[in-house]
This record gives structure tokens, sequence and C-alpha cells, in this order.
């Protein structure tokens, strides 16, 4: 509350009018800020659940993928990120079957970029087939569509795997 405190009125030779002193309580208005804040807080939503777009393809004839434009992705079990260029039957006579992580400055985000910088102005047309193995975890699907995102990948399919490549990495 505010208070009104008057000072003695002196006996000297002043002609000045003693003036009053207001002193303001200010607790009642920092309650008020505090009850505010906390109001607003409730009252707000700090960030909105989001979830990754799902593109499905148009009805009618199945596209054509090119060998260049392409990479397909197995996932593996313990983290293992295995990968190719082209097809299938290209990459085991030429014997170009890699495996990466997903670690975030030499994973498979590292191996989607690089693909695009070779591609340079049709890096938009890259495809990205992401085929989980029996042995792979959802945290490992999720984390290759976290790389989807990330590199700004307009096209992706999410495919079974072939009895060629389980027969190969049933042998490792």
């Amino acid at each position: 509350m505010a208070q009104v405190q008057l000072q003695p009125v002196g006996t000297g030779k002043s002609r000045r009018p003693s003036r009053a002193s207001l002193k303001i309580d200010m607790t009642p208005m920092v309650d008020l800020g505090f009850l505010l804040i906390t109001f607003f807080m409730f009252t707000t939503t700090m960030s909105e659940p989001t979830a990754t777009k799902l593109y499905m393809p148009a009805h009618g004839q199945e596209g054509t993928i090119g060998e260049t434009n392409s990479l397909t992705v197995l996932l593996g079990k313990e983290n293992k990120v295995h990968y190719y260029h082209g097809k299938w039957e290209d990459a085991i006579k030429t014997n170009s079957i890699e495996t990466t992580n997903y670690d975030v400055l030499n994973g498979i985000g590292k191996i989607i970029r690089e693909k695009q910088k070779a591609l340079r102005e049709k890096r938009n047309e890259l495809t990205l087939m992401i085929k989980p193995l029996e042995h792979s975890s959802y945290k490992n699907f999720v984390d290759a569509l976290d790389e989807v995102t990330i590199n700004a990948l307009t096209r992706y399919v999410i495919m079974d795997v072939s009895p060629e490549e389980i027969g190969y990495f049933a042998k490792r």
C-alpha cells in the first residue's frame, strides 16, 4: 500500500513549505506480474508436434529410376547401414557394397550429400531406396527418414529387401 509520511516542520527561517514524501509498496505489483507470467505459460503452446510428410505416387504406370540417380540403403543390425549405387547385380559384380553408420559427419547423411553433389543440376532427381533388413530397429528406420528430411530429398522409396540381398547379408 502507499503511505504518506510527513516530515516535521522546521522552526528555521526557510519559507518553503514542507513536502510530503510518498512511499509505494511494490509487492502487490510483483505478485500480479508473476501471476500473469504463470497464466501465459500455462495457456500458450510451446511447440507443436510435427510429423514427416509421406508423399505417395499417383496411380498409373510405374516409373523407372535411372541407375545414376539411385542410391539404395539397407538398414542392418548394430546401427550399420549398407549402401550401393545403381543396380544390385552391378554392385555385386564390382563389389561396391559399402558400409557406414548414422554418424552426423561421416554417416549416411554424408553419402547422400556426396551423391547429390555428384549429380549437380540433377540433384533433385536422386531417389533414395530404403530397405530395412530383418534385424534393423525402428530407430534406425526413423534415423534414415530423418536424413531424407535433413537433406531435402523429395524422392524416396521404402521397399522390401530382395531375396538376393537377404542371401548376401545372411552369409555375413
